[in-house]
C-alpha cells in the first residue's frame, strides 16, 4: 500500500544561506555603513534574533532577509515574526526582534490536517506520528489528490511530502 508522510521542516543550511546572503547585502548598502546588524539563529529554540540601529533598518533588514529566504525556497509561513523591542543602553542595536521558526507540526494543525483528510472521503487513513502525519492509501493517486488539497487549504504552516512509498 503506498504511504506518504506530511512534515514541515525547516532546512537550516538553507536558512544559514539566507542569513550569509542577507549580511552581505546589509554590507554593500550604503544606508547601513556604521550601523550595527546582528542576526543569530538559535536552532534548540528555533528562533531567529536579529538587531538593528533603530525600527527603518529593523524593517530593511526583515524585507532583505524575507527575499534572501524566498530565493532559497522558504514559504512566508515559515517565519512568525514577533514584535520590534526598544533595546536597554549598552546593547549591540537599541531594537531587537525575535523570529520563530516554524518547525515541525505542532499537534492542533496534525488533528487539522486529519481532520481535512476525514472529511474529504477519499479511502485514506491518516496517523499523527510526533511532528508528522503519515498517510496510507490503496492508491498513489488518491495520495495525489490529498497532497492538492492540503495545499489549497491555507493551512498556517508550509507543508513538504516525503517518504513517499509505493
Amino acid at each position: 500500500m503506498p504511504t506518504l508522510d506530511i512534515v514541515s521542516r525547516i532546512n537550516y543550511t538553507e536558512l544559514d544561506n539566507a542569513i550569509n546572503n542577507t549580511q552581505k547585502a546589509i554590507a554593500t548598502r550604503f544606508d547601513f555603513r556604521n550601523s550595527v546588524v546582528e542576526i543569530e539563529v538559535n536552532k534548540k529554540d528555533k528562533k531567529i534574533s536579529m538587531h538593528a540601529a533603530d525600527e527603518g533598518k529593523m524593517k530593511g533588514v526583515q524585507e532583505m532577509f524575507l527575499n534572501a529566504a524566498m530565493k532559497r525556497g522558504f514559504s512566508m509561513k515559515s517565519f512568525e515574526w514577533g514584535e520590534i523591542e526598544q533595546a536597554r543602553h549598552g546593547a549591540l542595536g537599541n531594537c531587537k526582534r525575535e523570529v520563530k521558526l516554524k518547525d515541525g507540526l505542532p499537534t492542533d494543525l496534525a488533528k487539522q490536517i486529519v481532520k481535512l483528510i476525514k472529511d474529504s472521503k477519499l479511502k485514506v487513513q491518516a496517523s499523527i506520528q510526533g511532528e508528522e502525519v503519515r498517510l496510507t492509501g490503496k492508491q498513489i493517486d488518491d495520495l495525489r489528490t490529498v497532497m492538492a488539497m492540503l495545499d489549497k487549504a491555507g493551512l498556517p504552516q508550509p507543508l513538504q511530502y516525503v517518504n513517499m512509498k509505493s
